[in-house]
């Protein structure tokens, strides 16, 4: 699945659908004039943006993504706090959102419960005697859905059947963040290692041992996770399907990891019509037996204390927010303050009730003429992408026709989803810890899942929420969705002109159309089957014209010393790419473009590019940077404009980029995919 990030801010579209407000325009206050756009792009169009909007000290990074999702969560704040104020009924998806996030909200009564609410597994978790009870335990944290040590199981389509969902196994969810954490000796990983150390200490210290038991504990944790980092694959190789999609038979998986019965892991949770599934990663499943026999019982079992303890810690008292933030926040991404609770909770609420809030939302904030103009939106830019490939020279005819083919099936989804999702059998009781309502729903979502393996893939299902600052592409479905939270400026503008429609909505639909495309992409059918639909000519080119943008983004530093992945995100960079120029091709078509009349002294061409820079204008932190760099498949905000313009013939064209000027890169040098 490919999800894209894309935002800003501005709740004047919710106006503006009621009124006859004049045409939007750009925000002139975003822009930097003291700077050439031909020498720094994005510090000319976004440049004042920044200026003007310092990052605040719970942020990492502060864009307009973030600034838009932030006014998203104070409209879904007010709903909740409107709904709670209501007569809801017991059992009511109103109730349950009022009641949740009331839970959530009640510090002090979180400070006073302390670790009371885990106290109860912690004991059992420290009664666990020998190897076989702990695997036991493992199998049974995985039928709760609260914790999955080890590794996780979920439900996805068969690649080679995308109509069905099948059982996968992944490898495990290594608590700092990434196996490079571990195994990569830097001054950054050393210091990680230990702020991660202090606060897998300082949990265990919170939860009843002494400050010497904590010690040995963490010591023990950093030294099982470790090993586990070792075998773990690594995030590039994870992007290739053909490496992560390895179906089997339940025998041929207990013969990988003969420690763990699997035949009885899957009756257990009530799957023994399993007889075959998708192992993603086959060299960590091979090695898992080999490491878990090397470990004592005492490392093992703090192992899991860790696991345990780390789910269970966001939901309970201020301390153990306190701790996760050291690590989490300040270490790891250089936030200076936590964020405000009702934000918090607001996520939550969205985690667990996600489709009831948005149920509410839409009926407020997205009215159908807004969808409507979306509906027109991508059928234009469907259109201009299939011109672009009937145009390629250098993708021959057999090819071109299967991905048209494709491109002719693409699924859209706008705004919300057709059916809501039914919560009548989650129970959310006050009388309960926010903890044991936090773990109630998280087997009614783990029950949920369970029940799609071996089932019919539900065609119908939303993987986003419809008031969520986002968009997606799903390779397994073949279809593209737009949910109404990023149907606002300066994404979407009902009264605005064309040139800032396509350079920004226009591209992200083109950015989500293109990802169906990229070097991931482009692997799967018009059914969503993984398939190789490409000759063997046409695939080589592919490949070189690809390796133009490794190269390029390789070259970039981020940081002194730390350069951009250019393969890890291949991915984006294509759909950016190829979602420009898509775009530009559909606004080629429209009067504005086609009458080339100024507007606030720029060029309707000029006002595309300015409005794409726009929706990446973002202040971020080091501690960001560097982590982004090492975990992210998105290219850094500055990247994903100065790093994608220069290879668009349309920009260099529309501000007269010329040889030697910042934003000039020769045309043999210029990523020309799609």
């Amino acid at each position: 699945m490919k999800k894209t990030l894309i935002s800003i801010a501005c709740l004047a579209f919710f106006a503006s659908c009621s009124n006859n407000k004049k045409m939007d325009g750009l925000d002139l206050t975003n822009l930097d004039m003291s700077i050439s756009p031909t020498e720094d792009f994005y510090q000319f169009a976004t440049g004042g943006w920044q200026a003007n909007n310092p990052i605040p000290d719970e942020y990492a990074r502060f864009g307009s993504f973030d600034k838009l999702a932030l006014d998203n969560q104070i409209i879904v704040r007010q709903l909740i706090e409107d709904l709670s104020k209501k007569n809801n009924a017991d059992g009511s998806n109103a109730q349950k959102i009022g009641t949740l996030f009331a839970l959530g909200m009640d510090t002090v009564r979180l400070d006073r419960d302390g670790i009371a609410p885990i106290l109860n597994d912690i004991e059992k978790i420290k009664g666990l005697a020998t190897s076989g009870e702990m695997i036991a335990y493992i199998v049974e944290q995985h039928t709760q859905g609260t914790s999955s040590p080890l590794f996780s199981l979920y439900a996805a389509a068969d690649l080679d059947n995308s109509n069905m969902n099948i059982a996968w196994v992944n490898q495990v969810r290594l608590g700092m963040g990434d196996r490079d954490y571990y195994l990569e000796h830097n001054e950054r990983n050393l210091a990680l290692r230990e702020a991660y150390k202090t606060y897998v200490q300082t949990t265990f210290e919170l939860s009843g041992f002494s400050q010497e038991e904590s010690q040995k504990m963490a010591t023990d944790v950093m030294k099982v996770e470790t090993k586990l980092a070792e075998i773990t694959m690594p995030r590039i190789e994870m992007r290739d399907p053909h490496k992560t999609f390895n179906k089997m038979n339940v025998e041929k998986l207990q013969t990988l990891t003969p420690i763990i019965n699997w035949r009885a892991y899957f009756d257990d949770l009530g799957l023994n019509h399993v007889d075959e599934l998708s192992v993603r990663t086959v060299g960590y499943f091979s090695n898992l037996s080999r490491v878990l026999s090397s470990l004592s019982a005492d490392e093992l079992r703090n192992y899991l204390l860790c696991d345990y303890i780390g789910d269970a810690a966001p939901y309970l008292s201020t301390p153990f927010q306190d701790a996760r933030f050291e690590y989490f926040g300040r270490a790891l991404r250089g936030t200076q303050a936590q964020e405000e609770r009702w934000k918090t909770m607001v996520n939550v609420v969205n985690g667990v009730l996600g489709e009831a809030v948005g149920e509410e939302y839409v009926k407020i904030y997205f009215p159908p003429a807004a969808k409507a103009r979306m509906m027109d939106l991508v059928k234009n830019l469907l259109s201009a992408f299939g011109e672009r490939i009937n145009h390629l020279e250098w993708m021959s005819d057999e090819t071109k026709e299967k991905a048209q083919e494709k491109l002719g099936t693409f699924r859209v989804k706008i705004g919300y989803p057709d059916k809501w999702r039914d919560y009548s059998d989650l129970t959310i009781n006050p009388e309960d810890s926010y903890f044991e309502n936090i773990k109630r729903a998280s087997k009614f979502q783990h029950d949920f899942m369970l029940s799609e393996i071996n089932q019919p893939v539900d065609i119908d299902k939303w993987l986003m929420n419809a008031h969520t600052v986002n968009a997606y592409y799903m390779a397994t479905n073949n279809e593209i969705c737009f949910p109404a939270g990023i149907l606002q400026p300066p994404f979407f503008f009902m009264n605005g002109d064309d040139a800032l429609n396509y350079g920004a909505i226009g591209m992200v639909i083109a950015h989500e159309i293109s990802h169906g495309f990229d070097d991931q992409g482009r692997k799967y059918d018009k059914d969503g089957n993984l398939t190789d639909w490409w000759t063997a000519e046409d695939a080589e080119r592919f490949g070189e014209r690809t390796k133009v943008l490794v190269d390029h983004f390789d070259g970039i530093e981020v940081a002194p010393g730390t350069f951009a992945n250019g393969t890890l995100t291949l991915g984006e960079n294509i759909a950016d790419n190829g979602g420009l120029q898509a775009a530009y091709t559909g606004f080629m078509k429209t009067k504005q473009y086609q009458e080339s009349v100024l507007l606030q002294d720029f060029t309707p061409s000029q006002r595309f590019f300015i409005a794409y820079a726009t929706v990446w204008a973002s202040n971020i932190r080091e501690a960001e940077i560097l982590r982004q760099t090492k975990e992210g498949v998105h290219s850094l905000p500055r990247n994903r404009v100065n790093g994608t313009v220069p290879h668009i013939d349309a920009f260099v064209n529309a501000f007269n980029v010329k040889p030697g000027d910042g934003m000039w890169l020769v045309p043999e040098k210029r990523a020309k995919v799609w």
